[in-house]
């Protein structure tokens, strides 16, 4: 059996529509650094897609660069930024929002189903020391969408959660990663789990989802996207040749194409969850997006690799597996067997 992607949605090649936006955007010339009809092309296009007419693009080359710049220019030096505990912002990326945001603090929240829940964001909110100059002030609240475990935030809580925040002037970041996955599986517009749930910069995942190393900040507040000019270029994110990543977002963004890539890789992974449910496998997350982490003892775990299902372990007893644009339901079905065989 050929070896089965399930490691992640990085992994995964780039899709057809996005490369051939490339191609033909590599014709003639163009202004570098974004002073190019493509570019200009973007913000109409994420401001019709997110229906916004003040919404600003910064397109950048990586996932933790959006977050880490969107914070940055969303929290003072002096503020920290609140996140779910299990968050990639806190957990994976390096303190690169410490660094590009002159030391801004990063604190964990609690939450059942890998969430910040209402009521641990009013204890966290209210255990601060206001006004004290020796206890970092919160100023941010930065929500995962899909989460690090593959679960989602519905619109509502969303809107509870930056009310909360708003009342004690935090703004709020959306990381975007898997947002496509969310907005596919909630069937929500894009508006309605943004701006119009009170998030104020969102940082646009499209790599994972067909894109070739094209990320963006989306901002649907003027203050902080004047701050992202520069910002952006301090941190060597404006690109000579930006309209190549202009021209993919474009692309997968138009025509909801996002959306169905999106929708395409949580089928696969409801194929896949329904299977491993039947075999008996546990779950240690919905896997209502695109993400599973499972129990899989560690014997099985090696019967599977040697059948060639590539995956993460994450740790003794649990494995990780993500389907992509890329995933078929063949594969899926090849997978399964190889479950069942090890399994018995």
């Amino acid at each position: 059996m050929a070896d089965i992607e399930l490691r992640s949605d990085n992994a995964a090649g780039v899709a057809p529509h996005v490369l051939e936006a490339v191609a033909a955007a590599n014709h003639g010339s163009a202004l570098a650094y974004g002073d190019d009809p493509v570019t200009a092309d973007l913000e109409a296009t994420v401001r019709r897609v997110f229906e916004h007419p003040g919404a600003r693009v910064f397109p950048v080359t990586s996932g933790t660069a959006a977050n880490a710049l969107a914070l940055s220019a969303l929290c003072p030096p002096w503020g920290s930024v609140l996140s779910h505990e299990t968050a990639h912002i806190l957990n994976s990326e390096g303190g690169a929002t410490s660094m590009l945001g002159a030391g801004a603090v990063m604190r964990g929240v609690g939450g059942d189903d890998f969430k910040i829940s209402p009521g641990a964001l009013v204890a966290t909110l209210d255990s601060v020391r206001w006004g004290d100059p020796h206890h970092s002030q919160p100023s941010v609240l930065s929500l995962t969408q899909a989460t690090d475990m593959g679960t989602i935030y519905s619109v509502a809580e969303v809107a509870e959660l930056a009310s909360i925040a708003r009342d004690r002037n935090l703004r709020v970041h959306l990381d975007g990663a898997r947002v496509a996955n969310a907005i596919a599986a909630l069937g929500c517009s894009p508006a309605d789990l943004t701006w119009r749930a009170g998030v104020d910069a969102l940082s646009l995942g499209a790599t994972k989802n067909g894109a070739l190393s094209a990320e963006a900040i989306v901002v649907f507040d003027e203050a902080p996207a004047a701050e992202l000019v520069y910002r952006t270029k301090r941190a060597g994110h404006v690109t000579s040749k930006m309209r190549f990543q202009s021209a993919q977002l474009i692309a997968y963004l138009s025509d909801d194409r996002w959306l169905h890539t999106a929708a395409h890789a949580n089928a696969r992974m409801a194929q896949l969850a329904a299977g491993l449910a039947s075999l008996g496998v546990v779950f240690v997350n919905r896997p209502v997006a695109n993400m599973l982490f499972a129990e899989v003892d560690d014997a099985v775990a090696t019967k599977l690799e040697s059948a060639g299902l590539l995956f993460y372990r994450i740790g003794p007893g649990v494995i990780r597996m993500v389907t992509s644009w890329q995933t078929t339901p063949d594969e899926i079905d090849a997978a399964l067997a190889a479950f069942a065989d090890a399994l018995t």
